[in-house]
């Protein structure tokens, strides 16, 4: 891709999501994503109706009248999105592929992001992290992350969940809400130690994408296969109901092991399609959240 369709394909992202952000995804955003608490602002002097726990004893003792400590909260936050780049991403049969709709969502969240002034990164892996943009704030900074969504040539072909998810165990330090990205063909039980150290120190989000092809085979008889990423052929006679019936079996339990695992390491799951909007989803799971912390 040259520079001029490069730059034409982040505007056209940016045109495309900037309203759903400025009108539907910021509320949300904002709402379910906290800062860190509250930070000392100033002290000043104690006002009827003060709560007296808040009294500077200190302050108070030395000036001889009642102060109180003021704190404000502390909104700003750090996003970090880990994209999954493997061949099994460029795959999709209806809208776009995996890997278009992967730039889609993290576009959109990444605006969101910076328009509440929160600092942005990105790492894209394969068989093992093959870019990273650490985090910063700004409107030319997130231009940057979607000009690497939209340009990134992976060199591996493979997946390496646990890799990516050790190199940000290791460079983010700080808590972050950290958007895991992938199609997860891999088990869990491969990345499972690695993502049980993400989910204690950040607030780890997992968006798995998905092809309507991939969990459900039609009826167009003898076909041949390709696995993506082991290159391994393989031929399926789908005019078989049991055979169709097997893949779709195979696909959901994969499924079902993924969300299950998510579910008991505290990581909060989107599932998007291919062939549908991710709109519904994301605001979905803002609406999830917003009423899981009302109580």
């Amino acid at each position: 891709m040259n520079l001029a369709e490069l730059l034409r394909q982040v505007r056209l992202l940016e045109i495309v999501t900037r309203d759903l952000v400025k009108d539907v995804l910021a509320g949300g955003y904002t709402s379910v994503f906290r800062g860190r608490g509250l930070e000392f602002s100033e002290v000043r002097d104690y006002r009827p109706g003060d709560d007296i726990r808040t009294i500077d004893w200190n302050v108070t003792a030395r000036m001889g009248a009642p102060f109180v400590k003021r704190y404000v909260e502390e909104r700003e936050l750090t996003v970090l999105f880990l994209v999954d780049h493997s061949s099994s991403e460029v795959f999709g049969t209806r809208v776009r592929t995996k890997a278009e709709l992967a730039a889609e969502v993290c576009a959109a969240l990444a605006m969101t992001a910076v328009k509440s002034n929160d600092r942005v990164g990105i790492a894209l892996f394969t068989d093992r992290v093959e870019r990273f943009v650490p985090p910063q704030k700004g409107k030319t900074h997130v231009r940057r992350v979607i000009r690497e969504l939209l340009s990134f040539e992976p060199a591996g072909v493979g997946t390496d969940l646990h890799a990516a998810l050790d190199f940000v165990n290791r460079v983010q330090r700080r808590r972050a809400v950290l958007f895991l990205v992938s199609d997860f063909v891999a088990p869990p039980s491969v990345y499972r130690a690695a993502l049980r150290v993400a989910a204690r120190r950040h607030d780890a989000i997992a968006i798995q994408l998905v092809d309507p092809r991939e969990r459900e085979l039609p009826d167009v008889g003898l076909v041949t296969l390709r696995e993506a990423e082991t290159g391994r052929w393989m031929f399926a006679d789908t005019s078989a109901p049991g055979v169709r019936e097997a893949f779709r079996r195979r696909a959901h339990a994969v499924d079902r092991e993924l969300a299950g695992t998510l579910r008991q390491d505290g990581v909060e799951l989107i599932r998007l399609e291919t062939d549908k909007s991710w709109v519904g989803p994301l605001l979905a799971f803002f609406r999830r959240r917003e009423q899981a912390l009302r109580h």
